[in-house]
């Protein structure tokens, strides 16, 4: 009797087709949450001919990172006297630790990518998460300082959508006012979000987002989403889920993974590699068991 040798190799290159795929990550764009919103680098750079600037603002940097993966708003400090540099990241509250995580341990990189020369004073907002330094004796400027907007799109005329952003926005700021500094609402298909820096009181944070709603009606008139970022709190309204408008396709963004893409290729190589050798045996045991099965006919 003759086994079927043909569907029993195909079966089990089917097999080897599957482990391949099994074991060869898959690569996923990055996420909204990592996408540059915009970066604001002070004029003047450190004069550090000691590296004591240096030093305390790379262990500033190591401690917002790790702290990121425990909490969503961190500040702090290092250094003595002059030399000491403040500091503080924020993710954005519907952000699990993980992500936080992720997009916080890119901006120390994109600081030194955007803002060269090591300024005495920079800030990067990505859609998710901020971060901010500053030495000491910089100048302060208020809560209320309007940082950066974005305003995108036309509604069409008469379609009622300044009423509907109106009122979204509106319960915005009175669900802020009773929040813990995080809040998104939304009302017929119009979403909103705000959030106020993790150090400021209930109060000021109310002031705070209550401006910035002043702010978005007047800069952004009857645009269908925009986003307004004062120096202590942020607003953002869309007829996205989420409150966060899409990203326009000028968008700058880092991908969480970049530091790690070598780590990818490298155990992409591995699976391929792995896969391959995983089917050269079994095409191997096939022309076996074929030949085996052929010799076994002709002796009959």
């Amino acid at each position: 009797m003759v086994l079927p040798t043909k569907p029993f190799c195909i079966f089990s290159l089917f097999l080897v087709t599957l482990t391949i795929f099994k074991l060869t990550p898959q690569v996923k764009s990055s996420s909204d949450y990592t996408k540059l919103v915009y970066k604001g680098c002070a004029k003047q750079d450190l004069s550090d001919p000691s590296g004591v600037y240096s030093q305390a603002l790379s262990s500033l940097f190591g401690t917002l990172v790790s702290q990121s993966s425990k909490s969503k708003f961190y500040k702090t400090s290092t250094g003595n006297g002059g030399s000491t540099i403040s500091g503080l990241f924020q993710c954005r509250g519907d952000l699990t630790n993980i992500d936080c995580y992720k997009c916080v341990s890119g901006l120390p990189i994109l600081i030194d990518k955007l803002c060269r020369n090591k300024p005495v004073a920079a800030r990067i907002q990505l859609f998710g998460c901020y971060m901010l330094y500053e030495v000491a004796g910089f100048p302060q400027i208020s809560g209320m300082e309007m940082l950066y907007k974005t305003c995108n799109g036309k509604n069409a005329p008469g379609s009622g959508f300044e009423e509907r952003r109106d009122t979204v926005l509106s319960t915005l700021e009175n669900g802020m006012a009773s929040s813990n500094g995080f809040y998104t609402t939304s009302y017929q298909s119009v979403y909103a979000l705000g959030q106020c820096e993790g150090d400021i009181g209930s109060s000021d944070c109310a002031d705070c987002v209550k401006n910035a709603v002043q702010k978005a009606q007047v800069e952004c008139g009857s645009s269908v989403s925009g986003q307004i970022f004062l120096h202590k709190c942020f607003i953002s309204y869309s007829n996205s889920p989420g409150g966060v408008p899409k990203t326009s396709p000028s968008s700058s963004d880092w991908s969480p993974s970049s530091s790690s893409g070598l780590g990818q290729n490298v155990g992409r190589t591995v699976a391929i590699i792995v896969g391959g050798i995983a089917g050269v045996g079994f095409l191997l045991i096939c022309l076996l068991f074929a030949r085996n099965l052929m010799k076994k006919h002709d002796d009959y």
